[in-house]
Formats: C-alpha cells, structure tokens, sequence
C-alpha cells in the first residue's frame, strides 16, 4: 500500500513539472514575435494570413502565428536543453570549452541551450517560407485545382495551411 501511495504522488508531483517544460516563457513569446515578423515579411500579408488566420478576414494571423510559434520554441527549447545534457555526459570538458565563455567556461548548459533552439527555430522558419512560397506559386497557376488537392475541410479554404504543412514536414531531416 505505501509503495502504491510512493508511486502516486510521485506521478501528480512529476505531471507539473513536465508540463512546465512545455510552456511557453516571455522569451518564448518573444522570440516568436521576431519570427513571426520575419515569416510576414517574407512571405507577404496574403500568403502569411492564408497560413495562419482563422476567422473570417484572417485577421487574427498575427496572433496565431506567435501562439503557435511560442509553442514550438519551448518545445525546441526542451529539445535542446535534452541535446546538450546527452552531449555534456559524453564529454564535460570538451563540452565546457565549446560552449562556455570567458576562464571558467561559465554558463556553457545555458549557451548549449539558446544556440541550438535558436538554430532549430531558424531551420523552422525557412522551411516555412520555402514551403508558402511554392505553395504560393502553385496556388496562383490554378486556384481550383489547389483547392481540390490540398483542402480537406467543407469548403477547402485550408488549402493553403495543409499545403504548407505538407511541404514543411517534407523537408524535415
């Protein structure tokens, strides 16, 4: 019974604390801003808020895109921070003076970290871009048969979201 009672309140005290690996900071949030700004841009205001809108005049692409993106950057920022712990195990020394700064190597596990979220979320954004604009371009030589081929809702106006989604995981390694 008391291995029972161990086991239960080790699971509800380790439930918060693998959730709170996922939730987005302010840093997140932040960055994601930045990202969303550079994809808009890119890509150009139809093609962004074809991707990313949700309401009747896709105004909201905006927000979603930084929902989405805060989302991914904790998720990659969770992916990193597992990366560098397996790479700091192999080696600590090699490890602290790649990564560390000044005498001391300080703060290498934190600059591990931010360097390889922060490729991944670039290698995201490209991947992104690249895919709107061939879904872009397709989607400009016949809009029809694009709808038919890529939607998958009532009408297909999420043509262009599966489109994209479709290419990016593609082009994932």
């Amino acid at each position: 019974m008391r291995k029972l009672m161990f086991v239960c309140v080790t699971a509800v005290l380790a439930i918060p604390a693998w959730a709170a690996a996922s939730t987005p900071t302010p840093a997140d949030h932040a960055a994601a801003v930045k990202q969303c700004s550079t994809e808009r841009t890119a890509m150009g205001m139809p093609a962004f808020k074809l991707l990313y809108g949700t309401n009747a005049n896709k105004s909201n692409a905006f927000g979603k895109c930084v929902s989405k993106l805060a989302q991914q950057n904790a998720k990659n920022r969770s992916n990193a921070a597992s990366q560098c712990r397996t790479e700091r195990t192999a080696d600590p020394a090699a490890f602290a003076a790649k990564y560390g700064k000044g005498k001391k190597h300080a703060n290498a596990f934190g600059n591990c970290v931010s360097q390889n979220a922060k490729w991944a979320a670039a290698q995201q954004v490209k991947a992104t871009n690249n895919a709107a604009k061939a879904c872009w371009t397709e989607r400009k030589a016949d809009p029809a048969a694009f709808k038919a081929k890529y939607g998958t809702n009532a009408n297909k106006s999420n043509a262009f979201g599966k489109c994209v989604s479709g290419k990016v995981k593609h082009s994932a390694p």
